[in-house]
């Protein structure tokens, strides 16, 4: 017995020695295939023996104009992210290279889908200079963790087509480069469509330039930045409710209810002249916008009424589609008549769902894509069936300026994705396109860009994992976030929380008008402007979504509020000195003859530039 316990101690030391012999080379080799770190996660990563470092030798291979396109914009990131200068050169890849190879019979990967391989060379193929691109934004985010890459291989595919972000700057103006940080970020973690709720100024309609719109020049800078990063921007006109930025000084376009109320939100779709209306804005959007779709919005258009205020839109109804029609068929004849005239011009119609509720005998013309925000009497899954692609913008995808914040973090431990809409579940992503975000300003003074921009970048890197890849790559939330911070931020993004000046006293000098003041950093990256008489802020005339947005509004001194976002500010260069822009109304102030700080848009009215001296 006693030799039978020695021999089985002894049989027990061996197996513990094994295991300490043998554990660490399985943790070793567990973490050797562990894939790098991304933001969307690699889905797969076969690893290999070595590593690829990047150097000061290393060129971009690329031959064909596409590959050579994708390899001068990762040369520009490159050098935008401190990595140096790096040539683009035609052939002959070398150790520690970087190759560009675009492909058209690697079907498989897709329209976006792109493989990359880690060696002594570091190649990404893709079968569309898109999938190529998506590669060179791996390639970047793991750079961003150090020059050495372990070797391996990955294919990454997304699982949506389309992968989104919405902002209405439908009322008020946010800031270009606000809007252009958004499209580097979007690009950087491979989401592929911006909608733009917003005004373009009108040449062909003054009477609609009411602030805050974008001058045309404005616009074709924000797309040409969407066309390098391969993000589409498509543009929307909400119609033909909330239509108030644009008829508000058109009475003759507004619907009137039987009580003889014109309602200066709602469009009357029963009018040609309404409709030849909005279709010349079209056309001037064309001039700037180069997608391939067209939003009209759609919603909420009898929201706080109905429609039997309006009789006109049942005798226009069974006018055109018989005695059987309802007057919920006016509205959806004029989104069918968008729909043709926008499909005449090569783009493809969308619309928000909650105008569908059923109530209508006129179907939405086919091929028109459907963004599912709200839960009404139509579902997800009639749409779908009805054969409409489906996109998920849900209510709980939402970051509302004073309002409701989308609940990253929970979505994320649900696994939500986007099968996941308001009042149902899919089982299926047969049909739909994908999801979205959505910005909306609804308290226009609630929170400042730099705020929203907090709440945002968490939101963005969700959505971007939901879309292209496993909604739940790691096991918690603050294990997914941590990606987002080892990733860091796209190369060419500004950092909008930089004061241009120290904290500190100053003269402001603009031609004869001076006053002293403190410039003091706010919280969020602004700065407030303080004089004995108290804080400089925008004040009075009309509100929209509770900002003034008037121009001509006198900036005076009031008691200094630290909640207060009209007495945050940026100071702007510009030829020398600054100029003083309200961080909310995005209007710069100017001394007026009679000595008043008026705030009007930069277009209308030459906005000073302010001296500083310290004091």
């Amino acid at each position: 017995m006693g030799e039978f316990r020695k021999r089985a101690l002894r049989l027990l030391g061996v197996a513990a020695a094994l295991t300490l012999l043998v554990a660490p080379t399985s943790a070793v080799a567990q973490e050797t295939q562990k894939a790098p770190v991304t933001v969307p996660a690699l889905t797969n990563w076969s690893a290999e023996q070595g590593s690829y470092e990047y150097g000061r030798g290393a060129r971009l291979v690329a031959d064909s104009p596409a590959e050579r396109r994708v390899a001068d914009t990762l040369a520009d990131d490159l050098r935008e992210a401190g990595h140096g200068t790096v040539p683009v050169v035609r052939s002959g890849a070398r150790t520690g290279d970087i190759v560009i190879d675009v492909q058209a019979s690697r079907t498989s990967l897709g329209a976006e889908g792109y493989e990359l391989h880690a060696g002594k060379r570091l190649s990404v193929t893709g079968a569309t200079e898109t999938g190529a691109f998506y590669g060179t934004r791996t390639v970047l985010q793991l750079l961003a963790q150090g020059d050495r890459i372990p070797a391996g291989r990955t294919v990454d595919v997304p699982r949506y087509k389309e992968r989104g972000v919405g902002v209405c700057a439908c009322y008020i103006h946010i800031s270009l480069p606000w809007l252009e940080n958004l499209v580097r970020e979007m690009a950087y973690n491979k989401l592929n469509q911006l909608l733009v709720e917003l005004k373009v100024k009108s040449d062909a309609h003054p009477e609609a330039n009411t602030w805050g719109y974008y001058t045309k020049d404005e616009i074709r800078q924000l797309v040409a930045l969407g066309d390098k990063y391969h993000v589409e921007i498509i543009p929307e006109i909400n119609s033909p409710g909330h239509m108030d930025p644009w008829i508000e000084n058109r009475p003759d376009l507004q619907l009137t209810d039987s009580d003889g109320n014109k309602q200066p939100a709602r469009l009357d779709v029963t009018q040609q002249a309404a409709f030849d209306y909005y279709t010349s804005l079209m056309d001037e959007y064309a001039q700037v916008f180069t997608a391939k779709s067209w939003h009209m919005g759609a919603d909420e258009y009898m929201l706080g009424s109905d429609y039997s205020k309006y009789p006109q839109m049942l005798k226009y109804a069974q006018e055109k589609y018989g005695s059987g029609a309802t007057p919920q068929d006016a509205y959806i004849d004029f989104i069918n008549r968008v729909q043709a005239y926008a499909a005449g011009k090569g783009k493809k119609l969308r619309i928000w769902n909650d105008g569908l509720t059923g109530a209508n005998t006129v179907p939405v013309t086919a091929g028109t894509t459907v963004e599912h925000w709200l839960n009404v009497t139509v579902k997800p899954s009639q749409l779908v069936a009805q054969g409409y692609p489906l996109m998920n913008a849900a209510y709980s995808l939402y970051l509302v300026r004073g309002g409701f914040h989308s609940d990253t973090g929970s979505l994320y431990d649900q696994s939500w994705d986007p099968r996941s809409f308001e009042g149902e579940k899919l089982t299926s992503s047969k049909g739909i396109t994908g999801a979205k975000i959505s910005l909306w300003p609804d308290n226009g003074r609630g929170e400042t860009e730099n705020e929203v921009a907090v709440e945002l970048w968490p939101a963005l890197r969700h959505i971007a994992q939901a879309t292209w890849g496993d909604p739940h790559p790691d096991a918690t939330y603050a294990e997914f976030t941590a990606r987002g911070t080892a990733v860091g931020h796209a190369p060419g993004w500004r950092d909008l929380t930089r004061l241009p000046v120290a904290e500190g006293a100053y003269t402001f000098q603009a031609g004869d008008r001076s006053f002293q003041a403190g410039v003091q950093r706010t919280a969020d990256g602004y700065a407030t402007v303080r004089s004995a008489n108290g804080c400089l802020e925008v004040r009075g005339g009309k509100l929209t979504l509770n900002v003034p947005l008037q121009p001509g509004v006198e900036a005076t001194w009031e008691t200094c509020d630290a909640q207060n976002t009209l007495q945050r500010w940026e100071l702007q260069p510009a030829g020398g000195g600054y100029r003083l822009v309200n961080t909310i109304t995005q209007m710069a102030v100017s001394p007026a003859d009679d000595g008043r700080l008026l705030q009007y848009p930069p277009d209308q009215h030459t906005p000073a530039v302010w001296h500083l001296t310290a004091s």
